[in-house]
């Protein structure tokens, strides 16, 4: 017999919405700890692979448990018509809701402070086999202290049990997916680093390194992956922030940095904190 979600949680208001589903605030009946529920309606999913990552998404939270910048699922609930994830409350405002509110840039202390744990999500992820593939702002989610917490595993993909641990399908986001996912070649891990890339260089820029005036546009520059640094958005940012973002947003995926190394750079581990870099152009 399958468990009804309000014989242990109540569901209150509703604090996000998506393509398929709506998330709430609950509470645990037993504890009264808080929790969010992400509620996700099968009936609105015609395509298999959406079926698929529906039911991928658990599996691979559940995988994923126990990292603190990564959201945490604690049960799973399904009814005839729908699927309900409790999981972390992340009700700050989201990386996205941050930048768009942003009257000037991010700080690079400021920067490093969301850079850093989120590549120390990443990497873990990929130390388990796991690529997100969707990587933006919107999936970045932080909770009532302010942790940051990686969200949305829907487009996840398990390339470790990929014989050559590469990937293959276009997902992701205009202004964040990586070239190489756009061109329909094979893919691996990095996509994500190059997505993280994007986020770092908006935080600093305050504006997206390739873009267009539609997605068309924008997938065009993004292939073409044509990093500038304008002098007068950049001018008071570091040769070190720079080179991290030269060697992340690096077309050639050889020459790419994993997520292990872009957490061992000089800039993260000095918490955007500048210093001379005479080894460094």
């Amino acid at each position: 017999m399958k468990e009804v979600i309000t014989n242990d949680y109540q569901l209150t208001d509703e604090i996000g919405r998506g393509q398929f589903g709506t998330v709430y605030r609950c509470y645990s009946t037993v504890s009264g700890d808080s929790f969010a529920c992400k509620s996700i309606d099968k009936r609105l999913l015609s395509d298999p692979t959406d079926r698929e990552c529906l039911q991928k998404e658990p599996k691979i939270l559940h995988i994923l448990g126990g990292n603190p910048n990564i959201v945490q699922i604690y049960r799973l609930y399904e009814d005839e018509h729908y699927v309900h994830m409790v999981i972390d409350l992340c009700d700050s405002p989201d990386l996205f809701d941050r930048i768009s509110s942003r009257a000037g840039v991010f700080s690079e202390p400021e920067s490093a402070s969301v850079f850093s744990p989120l590549i120390s999500a990443i990497s873990y992820c990929h130390q388990l086999g796991i690529a997100h593939r969707d990587i933006k702002p919107d999936n970045i989610l932080f909770d009532s202290r302010n942790n940051l917490k990686l969200a949305d595993f829907g487009s996840a993909e398990w390339f470790g049990m990929n014989e050559n641990g590469m990937m293959s399908g276009i997902v992701g986001t205009p202004y964040y997916v990586a070239p190489e996912v756009l061109a329909g070649r094979e893919y691996n891990e990095k996509v994500d680093v190059w997505s993280a890339g994007v986020i770092l260089y908006i935080m600093l820029a305050g504006v997206p390194p390739f873009y267009g005036e539609s997605p068309a546009d924008t997938f065009d520059t993004v292939l073409r992956g044509n990093l500038r640094f304008p002098t007068k958005i950049f001018r008071n940012v570091s040769r070190e922030a720079k080179d991290l973002l030269r060697k992340m947003l690096c077309k050639d995926v050889s020459r790419r940095l994993s997520a292990e190394q872009v957490h061992r750079h000089p800039w993260v581990v000095s918490g955007g904190e500048t210093r001379p870099m005479a080894d460094l152009t």
